[in-house]
């Protein structure tokens, strides 16, 4: 049979892998490109293949995908760390050059010439600074002192405690042996018994005021102290203590000068129970500003006709306003701010006072019938918590006088903290703004007004000996220097600024320590001038390190650190002092390990550590200089330490000015006074 025949289409199929002839390769141009196809194209989503998994299985994945990512930025982070610590500068850290051990735990410290006060249970102990022998003790406390002062009188140490249940005591340090002046808030009837919140000597120890709180209510006590009679009360009678009993204590032998340990040491408490002392002499009662009452004069003619002078007026301490704007005041506020004021409120703390002791200067003039002695304090500042204004007091009065200030200096916003430089020559007032006031109270004006920056709010102030920059070396001037200051103020959130003010000039505002964000175990805690060393202050950090920071150059010079240093708790305050002319400060060790293992942790051997700059290669120099400097502190003539003679000679024509003008200023507030009561008796205004 034949095959059949094939049409002429069926002849030309042919099999579609089958493909005669060169391949054709595609140009590279973009443009030459096939665009058949790209309809049906198109992009997958990752995350569908994802769902395309059946449960629990999808879940599972997205698990597992979290905790690595999670993972993965925490290996970041650590990593990150690691090369910033690698790559950060560490200080040199130095060790202290003597530990003083202890059978109590220190509560507090204090320094004053070459002696180291510390309090501790049942009493106070004095120390030689350098060579850490014991001198003396006072025990006869049955609580612990927990707040300690030293007051340099000359040859002489006026000695301030506060014990745990608030009773204040004066002690007089008089050749190396303690005696008790008096306790100043002490009762037999516990009812009656009083607390101290806060006290302040002034610096020649010529007054001092106490902040007491008792049955609710707080006041202020100001004393004069009778320092000249004390000296007069210890060379009048016979020395009442055995020569051989002291010639025990002063000759004792010392041990090993890096480890000196005095807890096992029999040291005689040495008192003259013989000797009774001048009391303090009370001047002066001041409670808190009273709220603002309405008056009960009906015109203004009244007011101007019965009130005798003009202080106050404008500042809101003196005013007289009716009591029915003040309720319609007090309805708008409530009207407006219902919904804040429903609900249970607190009670409101007590207001605490601020004080400063204030030197005669161009803005306190003294009286010309008043003598005072050279370098004696002429005004008390106070500030009370949640007021706006800074009060002014004479202390040149007795406690029959009227108690009422001298003069009120208004602030915009309530002061939270102040300070007064160590020369009594200027003034700082922070405001709970951020708004810091300088006062330059030597020459009597203000050097201005400088803001925080925003978020920061001042904690605390501290001065600076006025410093000089030369070839990269901060150094002290030759020349006393006038209008020129610069102090350091550190904040809530732990930042650390430098304020500087020079004459008319605007104040300026640097950051020397940052917020820490990252390392937050180098919180700073606290804040402390080195007057020997210039432009150093020493910065403690919760980490339990103390650094040296260089404030011209805003950098960490060199850190110390105890021998025992652990991670300390968050809260930690350290115990510390330093001293105003030795380049050292002391610090106690805290061992919070060795105190939770104890039951009783008076057993435990404590120390004191002491950190020598002069001791240590890197501040050798500046501890010289500074050394040097403070060495002369005594014999230079500064503006706020000279005598009252020198004092009377430079403001004699500023004063004699002022004089004219107060006497103006009451001539025509009596003329005021006289017309408003003409005005008044012949009914002018009906």
């Amino acid at each position: 049979m034949s095959s059949p025949k094939r049409s002429p289409t069926q002849k030309m199929k042919r099999p579609i892998y089958i493909q005669k002839g060169p391949l054709e390769v595609p140009s590279p141009s973009e443009k030459d490109w096939s665009k058949d196809d790209e309809e049906d194209y198109g992009f997958n989503d990752p995350d569908k293949e994802l769902d395309s998994l059946p449960e629990p299985y999808r879940m599972i994945n997205k698990l597992v995908n979290l905790l690595f990512d999670r993972s993965w930025e925490i290996i970041e982070k650590r990593q990150t760390s690691k090369q910033a610590d690698l790559s950060q500068i560490q200080p040199s850290i130095y060790s202290p050059v003597v530990e003083i051990k202890l059978s109590t735990i220190p509560n507090c410290l204090a320094i004053s010439q070459d002696y180291m006060f510390a309090g501790g249970a049942r009493g106070l102990f004095v120390y030689d600074v350098y060579n850490a022998k014991q001198l003396c003790t006072w025990e006869k406390l049955k609580v612990s002192v927990t707040s300690i002062w030293a007051t340099d009188l000359g040859n002489e140490i006026l000695i301030t405690t506060v014990d745990e249940i608030g009773i204040i005591r004066l002690f007089y340090f008089y050749k190396e042996v303690i005696f008790l002046i008096k306790a100043i808030n002490e009762s037999d009837d516990a009812s009656k018994q009083t607390t101290c919140v806060k006290m302040e000597i002034s610096h020649e120890g010529d007054f001092a005021a106490f902040l007491l709180q008792g049955a609710g209510d707080i006041w202020l006590d100001v004393y004069k102290l009778p320092k000249e009679s004390w000296l007069k009360d210890m060379e009048q009678p016979p020395n009442t203590i055995s020569p051989k009993k002291k010639s025990r204590v002063l000759q004792m032998n010392n041990p090993d000068p890096v480890t000196l340990d005095n807890s096992e040491m029999d040291v005689n408490t040495l008192s003259k129970g013989d000797v009774k002392l001048s009391p303090p002499v009370h001047i002066m009662k001041i409670k808190p500003p009273k709220p603002i009452t309405g008056t009960t004069f009906k015109s203004p003619l009244e007011v101007f006709a019965k009130i005798e002078d003009c202080y106050g007026l404008g500042s809101g301490q003196n005013h007289f306003i009716k009591e029915s704007q003040w309720e319609q005041q007090a309805a708008i506020f409530n009207t407006l701010y219902k919904k804040h004021l429903d609900g249970v409120w607190e009670e409101e703390p007590l207001s605490v006072a601020t004080l400063h002791f204030l030197l005669p200067s161009r803005m306190f003039a003294v009286p010309g019938e008043v003598k005072t002695p050279s370098g004696a304090a002429h005004v008390l500042g106070v500030h009370w918590t949640g007021n706006h204004n800074f009060f002014l007091y004479s202390l040149n009065r007795t406690l029959k006088d009227k108690v009422d200030p001298e003069g009120v200096w208004p602030c915009a916003a309530p002061i939270v903290a102040s300070a007064l430089s160590f020369s009594c020559s200027f003034l700082v007032l922070a405001c709970e703004d951020g708004v810091l006031t300088l006062w330059d109270l030597n020459e009597g004006f203000p050097f201005g007004v400088v803001a925080l920056p925003e978020g920061c709010f001042c904690e605390s102030i501290h001065f600076l000996d006025y410093f000089l920059v030369h070839e990269g070396h901060n150094v002290y001037p030759e020349v006393p220097v006038k209008s020129k200051m610069k102090c350091v103020v550190l904040c809530t959130d732990a930042s650390l600024h430098l304020v500087t003010a020079s004459g008319t000039q605007e104040p300026t505002i640097s950051v020397l320590v940052e917020r820490p964000e990252k390392y937050l175990n180098e919180t700073i805690c606290a804040v402390a001038p080195v007057p020997v060393l210039p432009g150093m202050v020493l910065i403690f950090s919760q980490d339990g390190m103390v650094r040296l920071l260089d404030v011209a150059k805003a950098q960490i010079i060199c850190a110390f650190a105890s021998p025992r240093s652990y991670h300390l708790a968050a809260n930690w305050k350290p115990v510390f002092a330093v001293s105003s002319y030795h380049p050292c400060f002391l610090l106690r060790g805290d061992n919070p390990l060795e105190i939770k293992s104890v039951k009783n942790a008076t057993k435990i051997q404590n120390s004191v550590f002491h950190f020598d700059f002069a001791a240590y290669p890197l501040l050798e120099e500046l501890s010289r200089n500074g050394t040097s400097f403070q060495n002369d502190l005594k014999s230079k003539a500064f503006p706020p330490r000279l005598s009252l003679e020198r004092r009377c000679e430079n403001f004699l024509q500023e004063r004699f000015q002022l004089t004219k003008f107060a006497m103006r200023e009451q001539e025509h507030w009596s003329r005021l006074r006289k017309y408003a009561s003409f005005l008044q008796k012949d009914s002018f205004f009906e």
